[in-house]
């Protein structure tokens, strides 16, 4: 037996040289994360407790989602419109303007939420679901404890001014990663510039995405914005690029302006400042490892799961992987078997290890192919 070691060069095209330093962002406290990597590209004060107003709403349309997504709730279904609702359908509150007694589907009040930002749709919703609104937070709390959210709680279904309704922008960032994860059909819905509310007994209501940076060419597929006096502007925003996704969140933007401005800065940052490399796909050949004794001499391998790092552009040449293994590997071999491991290497410090899986079955060969390999072995040193 003997240690093999297959070193696979990454060939990167290098780019020049790039200027980097670090940026500040004027805001209170903001995040940065490469989606696909999950490496986090800046912070500021990540776990400063915020109250996240009308980015609350996210977890709102996630419960809505999951229900969706589990059958148990249909975008057809139709909600009766309580007073409680309607009273939040009036100047001075984002609004989708729906009047008591009215029916509305669930997919009307959702894009109400999303792209109108309707505090009256959430508490359609919340009631529709959970029959009152104190239900639904617990529903959205429980939600937020199962995502790993320890930082945040939520009162009510729409952000409005509550001390009880809290979180971080790290919180913020770990509910909007799942809601582009296991949604990504209806997340699209975030990124709808309008709204067009044919309400009861009036003319329809048309109303545009809040979202500033939807309106810019940078790539912004959502999510959401916030404001509360007390907290300043808040955004929660997401950008995708030739197949690379960024996620920011922020809050405590002094102005709209400067929201819309330093949210652009940080993705921008992100974007011009590094690399996301592919270093393997879930469930796809690696590399071949030697087999001893087996009815096949060589088993591709694998991993479980999609790998992929972020690095300075500047430096991605120092990036390398390699497949370790101690063999020939010794038949028979169990489909799935632990092979070993896939090593990922940034200038000379291991930044990733990862299973390596056979990627089938190999019997062993019978006993006179054995002695005979066994003998070919001592003469020549072959397996």
């Amino acid at each position: 037996m003997f240690k093999k070691i297959l070193l696979i060069n990454l060939l990167l095209i290098f780019f020049t040289n790039l200027s980097f330093s670090n940026i500040e962002i004027k805001a209170r406290t903001a995040i940065l994360q490469d989606f696909l990597s999950g490496e986090i590209l800046y912070e500021k004060e990540p776990d400063r407790s915020i109250y996240p107003a009308s980015m609350t709403k996210i977890m709102t349309a996630i419960i809505a989602f999951d229900l969706i997504k589990s059958g148990d709730l249909d975008l057809n279904d139709k909600f009766i419109i309580s007073e409680k609702a309607w009273r939040l359908s009036t100047a001075g509150y984002s609004s989708m303007f729906i009047m008591v007694g009215d029916e509305v589907s669930v997919e009307n009040l959702l894009k109400g939420i999303i792209v109108a930002s309707g505090n009256d749709a959430c508490i359609a919703l919340a009631e529709g679901i959970a029959g009152t609104e104190e239900e639904f937070a617990i529903l959205m709390t429980m939600k937020a404890k199962e995502l790993g959210m320890e930082n945040s709680n939520f009162a009510n279904s729409s952000g409005i001014n509550d001390p009880d309704n809290y979180s971080t922008v790290r919180d913020i960032l770990l509910m909007s990663n799942y809601l582009i994860k296991e949604h990504p059909n209806l997340y699209t819905w975030f990124s709808e510039k309008e709204f067009t509310w044919d309400r009861t007994g009036g003319d329809p209501i048309t109303q545009g995405n809040r979202n500033p940076l939807l309106y810019k060419n940078l790539g912004v597929d959502g999510i959401k914005t916030g404001y509360l006096a007390v907290e300043r502007y808040s955004l929660a925003s997401s950008l995708v690029r030739n197949g690379r996704r960024l996620v920011a969140v922020g809050s405590g933007f002094e102005t709209k302006n400067s929201r819309s401005r330093e949210s652009s800065k940080l993705l921008t940052y992100g974007l011009t400042n590094f690399d996301l490399i592919e270093i393997a796909k879930a469930n796809e050949p690696i590399d071949k490892v030697d087999v001893w004794l087996g009815k096949e001499n060589q088993l591709e391998v694998y991993v479980d799961k999609d790998i992929y790092k972020t690095i300075k552009k500047a430096q991605k040449r120092l990036l390398k992987i390699s497949v370790n293994y101690t063999g020939p590997i010794e038949a028979p071999i169990t489909k799935n078997q632990v092979i070993g491991k896939l090593k990922v290497v940034y200038d000379q410090d291991l930044i990733g290890e990862y299973n390596l899986l056979a990627s089938k079955e190999i019997k062993k060969v019978n006993i006179f192919t054995r002695l005979m390999k066994s003998l070919n072995y001592l003469i020549w040193g072959d397996v």
